[in-house]
């Protein structure tokens, strides 16, 4: 996601960290398949202000991390049909999941994003600063071949009721995880919603919302057990 102008970006990295300090982070426990947990998206980012209703719900099996994302209160399902894997689907509507295996603030991280088209974003980012600081390095390393590699989509539209969904599936052994029961997590889950009439101009919304109009900003990640 890189749509926050650079004025925004020039807040020292200091003061970002303390404000995440001093909220109360957002945790999920998150159980072995077909059960789930639920992480909530209702607020925008970073105002906090009332969202659109958006769930992620997270279960596990041997080989894989399964989200279910639900997006409700849709209007536009705006996407760009040119765009394909790992495309700039960013700007237009996703829903998201950042997902780093430990409990520190990370410096890298999967971010995995899904499109109503179903088309999907899967990269591992650099982000030595944390908060993706103005002047330090920022970087995206893809999957390339997501399908072989255990990654997998599949989004349904219902325009009648106004939702999307989309059931996707990550694979585990990106994340070098021996035991998985009782491993613990830093995640996040955004959605973002535009319009032919308001694009590019995005509304954002966070499981954690961030102290800026940055999703990139680890010090926000909630906390994850599986169970």
């Amino acid at each position: 996601m890189r749509f926050q102008p650079l004025s925004v970006l020039a807040i020292p990295v200091v003061a970002a960290a303390s404000s995440a300090s001093n909220n109360n982070l957002p945790s999920l426990k998150v159980p072995e398949c077909p059960r789930y947990g639920v992480a909530t998206i209702n607020q925008s980012d970073p105002d906090r202000t009332p969202f659109p209703l958006t769930t992620a719900s997270l279960c596990y099996n041997a080989t894989s991390l399964q989200i279910k994302f639900e997006a409700y209160n849709e209007t536009n399902y705006y996407f760009n049909a040119s765009q394909t894997t790992n495309g700039d689907i960013w700007e237009y509507e996703v829903m998201e999941a950042f997902i780093y295996h430990g409990t520190n603030d990370p410096a890298t991280y999967l971010e995995f994003e899904v499109n109503p088209n179903n088309v999907t974003y899967q990269a591992v980012v650099f982000n030595p600063s944390k908060v993706r600081a103005t002047g330090a390095p920022f970087d995206h390393f893809f999957v390339t071949d997501p399908a072989t590699d255990g990654f997998s989509a599949s989004t349904t539209l219902d325009k009648e009721a106004q939702t999307w969904t989309s059931t996707v599936q990550i694979p585990l052994a990106l994340f070098n995880v021996d035991v998985l029961k009782g491993s613990l997590w830093r995640m996040n889950f955004f959605r973002t919603i535009t319009s032919p009439d308001t694009y590019p101009n995005q509304a954002l919304g966070a499981w954690s919302p961030t102290s800026q109009a940055s999703f990139h900003m680890t010090p926000f990640f909630g906390h994850v057990v599986f169970v």
